[in-house]
């Protein structure tokens, strides 16, 4: 099971991460959120990728981005366009004009929401079924996702506990997607990334 740290802000998490002897797949900045505490202005998103990823991906968390913004952002380092609220048409659109993998985002509430996934699994590359919450750590019945085809590369969020139990979510996710759970007093906790990340390579090698 792969995992993604979303939300990172600074410069010294993103090279704790990074360089972490067991890093994440997947790192993800909030873009064009401004009701997410975790979002970044332009210039400092721009400064802070600016990076060596090494073995990590990076994540361009995006909710109903403009053209606009879409062409302020098609120079910066992301491999990955995570999506929230935008038409599988124009999903297709973005991932062809930009060359960029697809992280489709659902929100989930009931099964109706769960089956959204079936209009963009030909064109996503990652199906994200989130909460409905946002900015905000929600938690919704992970057994609606249960019984998925395998041939979805699926990702889930919403309120999942870093020192949580992860075989849990081994039997119904490919990745598991962490954002407020690591945080202190709203900032990226080191030692709750560490733990994190320590138990999920602890998982995966006993698998």
């Amino acid at each position: 099971m792969d995992a993604k740290i979303c939300g990172v802000k600074d410069s010294i998490t993103l090279n704790y991460i990074i360089n972490h002897k067991n890093p994440p797949k997947y790192i993800g900045f909030i873009c064009n959120y401004s009701k997410s505490k975790r979002n970044l202005k332009f210039n400092d998103l721009k400064k802070l990728i600016n990076r060596n990823k090494k073995n990590t991906n990076f994540v361009a968390v995006l909710v109903k981005p403009n053209n606009i913004f879409l062409e302020k952002i098609k120079y910066l380092k992301f491999d990955y366009y995570q999506l929230y609220d935008v038409e599988p048409n124009e999903t297709k659109k973005i991932k062809e004009k930009y060359n960029k993998k697809i992280i489709t985002a659902l929100t989930i509430e009931d099964k109706n929401d769960v089956k959204k996934y079936k209009k963009y699994a030909s064109i996503s590359d990652i199906i994200l079924f989130d909460s409905k919450g946002y900015e905000k750590s929600m938690r919704f019945d992970r057994s609606l996702i249960k019984n998925l085809p395998q041939s979805i590369n699926k990702m889930l969020a919403g309120n999942i506990k870093y020192n949580e139990k992860l075989e849990n979510y081994k039997k119904i996710t490919d990745i598991i997607d962490l954002s407020g759970s690591l945080e202190t007093s709203g900032k990226k906790d080191l030692n709750k990334i560490n733990t994190f990340l320590v138990n999920l390579k602890k998982l995966n090698d006993k698998n």
